[in-house]
This record gives structure tokens, C-alpha cells and sequence, in this order.
């Protein structure tokens, strides 16, 4: 299995994206986790007391209060990355098919608790929400922690696949050259809550 170790530099704020109120993630968020057996663990750490009332996401805490994020929140980067790159011609991700099945099954992030080494101090990003509903337009405030520029953390991310054959007139994959992709695309995407506006967008280097 081939290890690319992965450092993360943000340039721009990034958002956490778990509820406060730790009902909420039980109820959903936690669902979603591919290990069901750490589930409790990961409520445990969501929650944030002083804004457990308030409608924020914020970023995990681990048992020393570290923040961070969780690996498989960089797996499902990846994914939402290699599906909209496969629609684009001439990228590697275009002749990946079942892109979400194969990061599940050979694509695994080792640490399973990622802490965020931060630039400054941890604030609120408050944005103005806005709808078109049947009952006319809606507004609303949301808000998430976000850590500033210039924060990091580091990942290792493991490849049970490597490279693929030529086959069926598709070209032979090198899925750490796909890996890169995916990493470029943070850079004009961004990563967490409100990334459509360039929030988290990220440099990167690997080794």
C-alpha cells in the first residue's frame, strides 16, 4: 500500500462544517461516518457548549481540545473533487468510472483524528442566507468557526491501489498523479462550509 504524506497550508479562512448541537449529529451527521463503532466518540468531540444553542458548525475536538477534522471528511473531498473533474475533458478523473466506490474501497486516509495547526485564533464567519420558497423570499444568518489563513494540517493518505492497465480504450490511471488532481482543485474550490465562495481554499505539498 504506497503512503503519500499530504500538508495543507489554507490561504483563505476555512469553516467548520459539524452541528453544534450535538443532537443534530447524532441524528444525522454521525450516520453518515463509514465506522459506525467510533460514532460516539465523534459526537463527543462535535459539540462546542457555548454555541450548542446557536446555529453553528464548527470543527471537531479532540480529547486534548485540539481542533481539527476527521479523515474521512478529506475522503469525501476527494470524492465531490474527482466527480466534478470527470465531467472536465482531458483530466485524469475523466476515465474514472464509479469514482465514489473506488475512493471508498482503495482510497484511506490513516489518521483518523486530523488536528489543525492554527495561524492566530479560532473566530465566527457570519454570511447572509438566501432563498426563493412558495411563501416568498426567505432570509438568514448563518454561522460557522472558521480558522484563519495561513493554518495547516498534515495527513497521510494511503493508496491500496496504485495504477490501473490500459483497458477498453481508456488510458492507464496512476491514481497518486489523480491524488494531486484532487488536491489542485482545492486550490480554486476551497474546503469546508461555504467553499462555493473560495472559503478553505488550500496550497499543498506531498512527499
Amino acid at each position: 500500500m504506497k503512503e503519500i504524506k499530504v500538508k495543507i497550508r489554507f490561504i483563505e479562512e476555512a469553516l467548520g462544517t459539524l452541528p453544534a448541537n450535538k443532537k443534530v449529529y447524532s441524528d444525522f451527521i454521525a450516520s453518515l461516518a463509514p465506522d459506525a463503532a467510533t460514532r460516539e466518540e465523534e459526537i463527543a468531540n462535535a459539540g462546542v457548549e457555548e454555541y450548542a444553542e446557536k446555529q453553528v458548525t464548527v470543527f471537531a475536538r479532540n480529547e486534548k481540545g485540539e481542533i481539527g477534522m476527521y479523515g474521512y471528511q478529506w475522503r469525501g473531498f476527494f470524492k465531490e473533487a474527482c466527480g466534478i473533474l470527470k465531467k472536465m475533458p482531458n483530466t485524469i478523473s475523466s476515465n474514472i468510472t464509479a469514482n465514489k466506490k473506488l475512493i471508498d474501497n482503495y482510497v484511506f486516509i490513516k489518521e483518523r483524528f486530523i488536528p489543525i495547526n492554527i495561524n492566530g485564533a479560532v473566530g465566527i464567519c457570519e454570511r447572509p442566507l438566501r432563498a426563493s420558497t412558495p411563501q416568498g423570499d426567505r432570509n438568514a444568518l448563518a454561522m460557522s468557526e472558521s480558522v484563519p489563513e495561513g493554518s495547516t494540517c498534515e495527513f497521510t493518505v494511503m493508496l491500496a491501489l496504485e495504477k490501473t492497465a490500459a483497458a477498453k480504450g481508456k488510458p492507464a490511471i496512476d491514481y497518486a498523479e489523480a491524488l494531486i488532481e484532487w488536491l489542485q482543485y482545492g486550490m480554486f474550490k476551497g474546503y469546508g462550509q461555504w467553499r462555493n465562495s473560495g472559503k478553505g481554499r488550500f496550497e499543498f505539498d506531498i512527499e
